[in-house]
């Protein structure tokens, strides 16, 4: 089993922990949920963006279920410890979710960038087919991946079984091992170029180009392309912010930092995100947000 040391003795408190916390991932739930029906159920947005969306909204549901049942036993437990294979299908849900993430941003980022730079060419491009394959890769490679990157840690041979997290993640087993972690390093460089790298090279890419086409059309085209990449580009900065601390906090000593404040960051890329980007969808898209206000009042209706 591994000891997770981040969690201090809140005494009462924890309770009122445990309720915002699960409002938090009701809150998660039921806006994802919603956005997914919507989506599903009306033909006018079976369309490559909605389709897109409705993966990245689906990936926010099982990143946000890996994470938050075991905090929530975790915050009421006097003893946070959490066996082996827990941990390490904590580190695979955990890990897989933030690669999906990632890719899943990218392909949208890919779609904009068709959509804005080559409109009259769109349809041909992006096709059912194409986009079926875009969300398979999207899911698949991920998990293969990091199955791989799981069957290499399990390998180890470890000296100690303390983790200081609130939950488990991948770099910190490592950390514990005694044997040679050689090709878990080597692995962890490829896998990061190919996984995270190279989607973030995409988004860089497809926005220069979106920015370019742009500055250099009409007013009109200008806003309407604005209005389309706002919440795509504050998903993927928020996305962005939480990752890259996570990534600083495994690596580098964090000490200086509160350990309320370190505990939070820790946490944001998989509590804030989730309940962030349906949000941001839902709001900030006029299509999806008139369809799920009408969803909404026909349930309201119905219950009285």
């Amino acid at each position: 089993y591994f000891i997770l040391t981040a969690y201090s003795d809140t005494g009462l408190f924890k309770y009122l922990y445990f309720l915002i916390i699960l409002a938090l991932y009701i809150c998660i739930i039921g806006a994802n949920v919603l956005l997914i029906v919507v989506i599903c159920v009306n033909r006018s947005l079976h369309k490559p963006m909605y389709l897109f969306l409705c993966s990245l909204f689906v990936n926010e549901l099982y990143g946000s279920t890996g994470l938050f049942p075991f905090l929530l036993v975790q915050i009421l437990s006097d003893i946070h410890t959490v066996s082996a294979p827990l941990c390490f299908l904590q580190v695979y849900s955990v890990h897989t979710y933030v690669c999906v993430e990632f890719i899943n941003l990218a392909v949208m980022s890919y779609d904009r960038y068709l959509a804005i730079c080559y409109p009259l060419q769109y349809n041909t491009h992006m096709t059912f087919k194409k986009v079926a394959m875009l969300i398979t890769m999207t899911w698949l490679l991920p998990f293969i991946a990091i199955w791989i990157l799981i069957s290499l840690s399990v390998s180890l041979q470890l000296c100690g079984n303390i983790i200081n997290n609130v939950y488990c993640n991948n770099y910190s087993i490592v950390k514990l091992a005694c044997s040679d972690t050689t090709v878990n390093n080597v692995y962890g460089l490829i896998f990061t170029f190919f996984i995270i790298m190279f989607p973030v090279s995409l988004i860089v890419y497809s926005y220069m180009r979106i920015l370019r086409v742009c500055f250099s059309g009409c007013k009109q085209s200008r806003q309407k392309s604005v209005s389309t990449c706002t919440p795509h580009l504050a998903s993927l900065i928020n996305f962005s912010f939480g990752a890259f601390f996570e990534v600083s906090q495994s690596r580098f000593n964090m000490s200086g930092v509160p350990n309320m404040l370190r505990i939070f960051l820790s946490l944001y890329t998989l509590t804030c995100q989730p309940l962030f980007s349906p949000m941001m969808y839902g709001l900030n898209m006029s299509k999806i947000y008139i369809l799920c206000k009408n969803l909404l009042l026909v349930g309201v209706r119905n219950n009285l």
